[in-house]
């Protein structure tokens, strides 16, 4: 059995594009997801300010955006650490 030995020159390079058809970039993605991470950010920001101020605002509306908040940062700290782990990965393989 012989084993295929694969040359630099065969290896592609990644194509960002995930899917052709559509043309859609994963730069494009993520900046909408941290687009919308922020405009949560600010959402529960708002209704903070105007639970301090002493708007009439439900209590429990403050609290769901605070969380939601919360729960999309944390999220995307997740996602960014595994970004990372996956890059320290390839760069410590070898070819």
């Amino acid at each position: 059995m012989e084993i295929n030995k694969v040359g630099l020159s065969s290896i592609k390079p990644v194509n960002t594009k995930l899917n052709n058809e559509t043309g859609v970039d994963f730069k494009d993605i993520m900046n909408e997801q941290l687009e919308k991470l922020n405009n949560k950010q600010v959402e529960a920001d708002n209704y903070i300010n105007d639970l301090i101020s002493g708007e009439n605002v439900d209590l429990h509306q403050v609290m769901i955006a605070t969380e939601e908040a919360r729960l999309s940062l944390e999220l995307v700290v997740q996602i960014r650490n595994k970004v990372v782990e996956a890059y320290k990965e390839l760069n410590n393989m070898q070819l």
